[in-house]
């Protein structure tokens, strides 16, 4: 992100652009025009004929300089009715999964995805747990949520919406996701504003206040709706985020081949003589609230069910994992026996929480189970948007007494939905990133100790024999 301008640069700025903390009036909305006895500062709109120069600037670099995604390619005629729906879902799907993810990292998850639900209608029959399993990975698992729910409802209305108003009445679509579908598939000449737009504008027009403040998120949508062009405003909202990921970058803009440098007022201010002024300082660093610090003792409980199979003897390692409540963080998801603890617990105290956790799962590990070994694994620290988790992480192996069918029958009647899943299918299972870390961490646990168990008898020997 970029950083805040000093005192001095903030004095340049007001002598150069009259900025005010706040453009527009939280009661006007900014599509309406500024009454006449009011003055316009120049960051308040682009003129015709710079609205104009922009739009022209950034279509010609566009056209020649767009990367080639998979989202972005056409179906068909451009205005045949399916080719529409289903280029409409493409950029939906996109677009969610995009944001705060990187575009090399989605191009492999939206193939995998339109490969197994290419049109919004088998989206709709897949089940919350498909869609968390192919999203796996992604993070945000909210995103995933609202796109099977937005699917469900669109396939029940039996047709997709058309435009931006219509978009925004879907679960899980708001102004930005809505602008995006409606102008790339639909051709409606609607503003997107993303983290990308709103640097490119902030830089064009020069406005240091915060980007984060309401009254600037309006102004910004005001100006991004100026420089919609009426014949490709899909193209030109997309030239517009292309140019702030690949040109127009937070830290190291690349201004020399920027396709609108001429008309940028933030390069125009850092080239005075006597200008302290960076583009960078465009939009001001935005202070994030701290992050809080919270600790989970973690408990994977690995079981062995032993079976007889054609005559064999056969082993199978099952993992328990219980299922998180529908609403708040990693709503709907399965991970491993999880308690938040205080922050400076003992081992002997953790494991008293989470007892009475697994007690709770009507799981009574004294009658079903017998207790192998229960050891520490170690540490994780995983960082979410707002939590920093620090997850204390123990190792619980057991053996059947009864079968792990008659378990899972017990649990039926539990508030808590829980399920024994085989070692084979962990690999596949969508897990969260948090999750599937200490999954590996466990396994590297116990190969570790595996291949030490297979050591100590063969150094025994040699000492015996020497």
């Amino acid at each position: 992100m970029a950083s805040k301008p000093n005192p001095q640069t903030s004095t340049q700025l007001r002598r150069s652009t009259r900025l005010t903390s706040k453009r527009i009036p939280t009661t006007t909305p900014p599509s309406q025009p500024v009454p006449k006895n009011k003055t316009r500062d120049i960051e308040d709109c682009f003129s015709q004929d710079e609205a104009d120069s922009v739009r022209a600037s950034l279509l010609r670099w566009y056209d020649v300089n767009q990367r080639e995604l998979p989202w972005r390619r056409k179906h068909g005629c451009g205005c045949a009715g399916d080719a529409k729906e289903r280029r409409a879902y493409e950029v939906w799907v996109s677009e969610v999964m995009l944001q705060q993810t990187r575009v090399a990292t989605v191009v492999a998850y939206y193939n995998r995805w339109m490969q197994r639900w290419p049109t919004v209608h088998c989206l709709a029959n897949a089940s919350q747990e498909e869609v968390n399993e192919m999203w796996s990975g992604l993070g945000y698992y909210r995103r995933a949520r609202f796109l099977l729910e937005g699917a469900k409802s669109i396939a029940k209305e039996g047709r997709f919406p058309r435009n931006a108003t219509e978009l925004r009445g879907i679960p899980g679509i708001g102004n930005y996701t809505a602008g995006a579908i409606a102008s790339i598939a639909f051709n409606e000449a609607v503003p997107v504003v993303d983290g990308n737009v709103v640097r490119v504008i902030s830089r064009l027009k020069a406005i240091s206040s915060n980007p984060k403040d309401s009254s600037t998120v309006k102004h910004i949508w005001d100006l991004a709706g100026q420089l919609v062009d009426k014949s490709r405003p899909g193209d030109l909202n997309q030239a517009l985020m292309e140019l702030g990921a690949t040109i127009c970058m937070p830290t190291n803009p690349n201004c020399t081949n920027c396709p609108v440098s001429d008309q940028c007022r933030a390069l125009s201010l850092s080239r005075l003589e006597t200008s302290t002024i960076k583009v960078t300082d465009f939009p001001p660093k935005v202070i994030k609230s701290k992050q809080r610090l919270e600790f989970a003792a973690v408990c994977v409980v690995l079981v062995q069910n032993d079976s007889c199979e054609n005559q064999k003897h056969v082993t199978e390692n099952f993992y328990l994992l219980v299922k998180r409540p529908e609403n708040g963080l990693l709503a709907g998801l399965w991970e491993f026996p999880s308690v938040l603890v205080a922050e400076r617990t003992d081992v002997e105290s953790r494991r008293k929480e989470m007892d009475k956790y697994l007690k709770n799962l009507k799981l009574d590990f004294g009658e079903e189970f017998n207790l192998v070994s229960r050891e520490e694994v170690g540490e994780y620290l995983h960082i979410f948007s707002h939590i920093r988790l620090r997850m204390h992480v123990e190792l619980m192996l057991l053996t059947t007494k009864g079968g792990l069918n008659q378990l899972e029958n017990q649990g039926q009647d539990c508030q808590v939905a829980w399920k024994f899943v085989h070692d084979s299918t962990m690999e596949s299972t969508g897990l969260t990133s948090g999750i599937r870390k200490v999954y590996n961490m466990t396994r590297e646990f116990r190969s570790k100790q595996m291949s030490t168990n297979i050591q100590e008898p063969k150094n025994k020997l040699k000492r015996m024999r020497s």
